[in-house]
């Protein structure tokens, strides 16, 4: 993409919405200068997130100051300077304040993730994979060897079909 003000690359990428309008600005680094677009100032992550988390934290912050994770031993205080949880369990101990934190930068409490279309289809598939896998074993312990190799036959013709499509 080519400096809206002169024929350079654009390294510099604004986009302002202002009453729903939005209003993308793409200038190199001089003309940006120029502009004076760029303030010299660094993005201070912690900073940021404190005052995200505070927005939403306020009233509890006295209590949730004295919380401490009992698996990870990390203080509400430190997760609120750094950013970061320790381990899953935070989840639990530091639940009123993340959940409105999450909710407001995730519009939701919970991540559902997202799963591949061919999972979805193969689904049944490898279930009964699975069960046939603990039958072969099953058999194999009790030295049912004709029934163990019935089994591998089948599974074996069962993940020929099961190639990725």
């Amino acid at each position: 993409m080519k400096c809206q003000a002169c024929d350079e690359a654009a390294t510099i990428h604004l986009t302002d919405i202002v009453n729903g309008h939005k209003r993308e600005v793409h200038l190199c680094q001089a003309c940006a200068e120029k502009r004076e677009i760029l303030k010299h100032q660094e993005l201070n992550l912690s900073a940021i997130l404190q005052t995200v988390i505070g927005q939403h934290v306020g009233p509890l912050t006295d209590e949730l100051a004295r919380l401490t994770c009992p698996s990870c031993g990390i203080k509400y205080m430190e997760f609120k300077a750094e950013g970061r949880l320790g381990c899953p369990q935070d989840y639990e101990v530091f639940r009123a304040a993340l959940a409105p934190l999450l909710q407001r930068i995730h519009r939701a409490e919970r991540h559902v993730g997202k799963v591949p279309a061919h999972v979805v289809r193969n689904a049944a598939l490898q279930t009964e994979l699975m069960e046939l896998r603990q039958h072969l074993r099953r058999a194999v312990d009790a030295e049912a060897y004709e029934e163990a190799a019935r089994l591998r036959d089948l599974i074996r013709q069962k993940e020929s079909t099961d190639e990725p499509g």
